[in-house]
C-alpha cells in the first residue's frame, strides 16, 4: 500500500457510529485496523484518512462539538450522487445542498459539483466531482 504524503488522522467520540459512517454510507474502504486501539486506516479512490477514537494521546485541548472547527476536508469521487444517495438513505442531512462551483486558478477555471456534509462529531467533508475546466478569455 502506497500513502499519501498528508494522511490526517480525526480523534472521534464514539467509533461506533463513526465507522459506519464513513464506511457503510460513504463508501470508505477498511486498509486496516486495530480494533483494540479502536483506529482504523481508511481510504476512498486514492483519498486517506486515519479514525481513531479519543484517547488523549493526541491531546491539545477540550474537544467539542462540532469537532475540527474551520476546516474541511475536501475528498475528489468519481461520483458524487452515489454518496448524496446513500447519506438521504441514512436519513443525514447535508451541510450545504449540491451545486455546480468554477474556481479560477491563473487563466483556467476548474469546474466541479461539490456538496458538504458533517460527520457524526462534526468534521465537515466537502465530496467535489471534477466536471472540467475551461480556459478565461484574455
Amino acid at each position: 500500500m502506497k500513502f499519501n504524503k498528508l494522511i490526517p488522522e480525526l480523534s472521534v467520540t464514539d467509533i461506533q457510529k463513526s465507522l459506519p459512517f464513513y464506511t457503510d454510507i460513504i463508501g470508505f474502504t477498511v486498509e486496516y485496523s486495530r480494533p483494540e486501539k479502536k483506529f482504523y486506516f481508511l481510504s476512498l479512490e486514492g483519498s486517506q484518512l486515519m479514525v481513531e477514537e479519543v484517547n488523549n494521546h493526541w491531546w491539545t485541548g477540550d474537544l467539542k462539538h462540532p469537532l475540527g472547527r474551520g476546516l474541511n476536508f475536501q475528498i475528489e469521487v468519481g461520483d458524487v450522487s452515489a454518496i448524496i444517495g446513500r447519506l438521504e438513505e441514512a436519513g443525514i442531512a447535508l451541510f450545504r445542498p449540491l451545486k455546480e462551483s468554477w474556481y479560477r486558478g491563473d487563466d483556467v477555471e476548474f469546474g466541479q459539483l461539490e456538496f458538504l456534509v458533517q460527520d457524526p462529531d462534526g468534521y465537515l467533508l466537502r465530496f467535489i466531482q471534477d466536471i472540467g475546466e475551461r480556459k478565461l478569455q484574455a
